[in-house]
């Protein structure tokens, strides 16, 4: 299902994971172009709730027209290190029964030269999910020191050559030639000697750059911290990544909490003192063949599934 020119990735899987009751309350705290969220309202009854979240003024703008006449959702707009007063502001004394985290860029963003996020079009180095907070690519790159470059490149794109890249970006800034996604785009090509068949050779550093500008990887850990605080016993925590770093967090996370408390290893403990606050639910989850032909940005996608237990 496409909406607004964005495909839900894993939108089988996604329902199957949440198991909500008819009278359920899910929230879905990427609602992006509503496309989950959608799915979950066929699943709910009319006594169902979605509180849906989003810290892109153009996803909540679009998904208040979009579903306007639909009162069982409320849209509002926040970040994910917000998660628990959100729920708390809007939904103090219900059960939540499903938390959806779909930690991947909408297909509007990329698509949307405005915004900066694609190196595939030319527009202001923004980068931004919230333009109206935060520092844009262009002004941290401008007062990053090279080093600090070169760190983020190697640590969240995961690019070997972060050195060069760095230097190059530095180089252009002092000659005022690094303007727009094009000029960086272009810059970052020249500078890497090897490039991938089938991967444009800016990939990692766009994501790098999107990742500490939008500081993703500390959202998604106080957001993970926070998620267990409303969820009901018996209510699924579903979180889709498209990041090695950002899924080896969940995991861990996950496999935390469902280990419980951490005692030393010499401790006459047995398990139930452990307070486990997690069940996990299957293996990750990966789009099939059939979908990632259908929607390639699924390809890189992995879901996680686990159960609040008491």
């Amino acid at each position: 299902m496409a909406n607004a020119g964005h495909t839900p990735v894993l939108s089988r899987e996604v329902v199957k994971a949440l198991k909500l009751p008819c009278d359920g309350l899910l929230v879905d705290a990427t609602f992006g172009r509503g496309g989950h969220s959608r799915l979950g309202l066929e699943q709910l009854g009319p006594n169902g709730r979605i509180l849906a979240i989003d810290r892109d003024p153009d996803a909540v703008s679009y998904g208040q027209r979009e579903f306007a006449a639909e009162p069982r959702i409320k849209i509002v707009r926040g970040r994910f290190s917000e998660l628990a007063s959100i729920i708390a502001e809007h939904y103090p004394d219900a059960r939540v029964d499903g938390i959806l985290l779909d930690l991947g860029v909408s297909s509007p963003q990329l698509d949307s030269a405005a915004r900066g996020f694609s190196f595939n079009t030319s527009g202001p180095l923004d980068m931004r999910m919230d333009p109206d907070s935060g520092v844009s690519a262009g002004q941290w790159l401008a007062d990053a020191e090279e080093y600090e470059i070169v760190r983020v490149l190697r640590q969240l794109g995961e690019e070997r050559f972060a050195r060069r890249i760095a230097v190059a970006i530095k180089q252009a800034i002092s000659e005022d030639q690094l303007d727009t996604t094009a000029d960086l785009s272009r810059i970052v090509s020249a500078a890497i000697p090897v490039h991938e068949r089938h991967k444009h050779p800016a990939t990692r550093t766009f994501q790098a750059i999107r990742m500490k500008v939008n500081d993703e990887l500390g959202e998604l850990e106080k957001a993970l911290d926070q998620s267990l605080s409303h969820l009901g016993c018996g209510g699924r925590l579903v979180i889709i990544s498209f990041h090695s770093l950002e899924d080896r967090m969940v995991k861990r996370f996950f496999r935390k909490q469902a280990r419980g408390d951490d005692f030393p290893p010499d401790l006459p403990i047995t398990s139930d003192h452990l307070n486990p606050r997690l069940k996990l639910i299957g293996k990750s989850v990966r789009a099939d063949a059939a979908e990632i032909a259908n929607n390639p940005r699924a390809r890189s996608a992995v879901m996680r599934v686990a159960e609040k237990i008491a």
